[in-house]
């Protein structure tokens, strides 16, 4: 639905620049274009989403490409969803902020048809202000899980699961992460 909006600001936005008035936003009075001084080629579009009257997403452009956006969905100040897009300006991930605290904590990653491929997605479980597990998830069943035991930022120990069952846990990462013991779970 996003990309959907964003796609017609774009539209709008470039219809804008090619109309000899380029002092009018195109679209609504939120909807507003920035334009490199030097060569004339967007940089810059802000949107009103929920056509409130406060803009509440910015997006990165080269030109007629989007590059980033940052969204503020609740409008509370606070930045809670961002988007990042390919070379083609193809949609490829957007982060969330699930605790609302301005850093993103949840990812969704698109496949080649635009659809979720995946969710990666992290918790602080004792509440110290860090990571402490992680997730990954495919068609909404998790492929792995790993932990923070001992505080020190890093997963000590992962599961992986095919089709929901778990099937491997690895444990004892040496300096680099890498897991040294690794028990098949039949």
């Amino acid at each position: 639905m996003r990309t959907a909006i964003l796609l017609g600001v774009i539209a709008a936005a470039l219809g804008g620049a090619a109309c000899s008035d380029r002092g009018k936003p195109p679209g609504d009075a939120t909807t507003k274009p920035t334009y490199d001084k030097t060569t004339g080629k967007l940089t810059q579009l802000t949107y009103d989403a929920n056509k409130n009257g406060k803009i509440d997403t910015w997006t990165d452009m080269d030109g007629a490409r989007p590059i980033q956006s940052r969204m503020d969905t609740d409008e509370d100040g606070t930045i809670d969803r961002w988007e990042y897009y390919d070379e083609k300006g193809a949609l490829v991930k957007v982060g969330y902020s699930r605790r609302k605290n301005g850093k993103p904590d949840a990812w969704a990653f698109s496949g080649p048809e635009g659809k979720v491929l995946r969710v990666e997605t992290e918790d602080d479980t004792n509440e110290d202000g860090r990571p402490d597990k992680w997730e990954t998830y495919v068609n909404d069943v998790v492929q792995t899980a790993s932990m923070d035991e001992n505080g020190d930022g890093r997963a000590d120990r992962r599961l992986t699961y095919e089709g929901g069952t778990l099937v491997l846990i690895e444990s004892e990462p040496d300096s680099s992460g890498a897991f040294q013991k690794r028990v098949a779970i039949r």
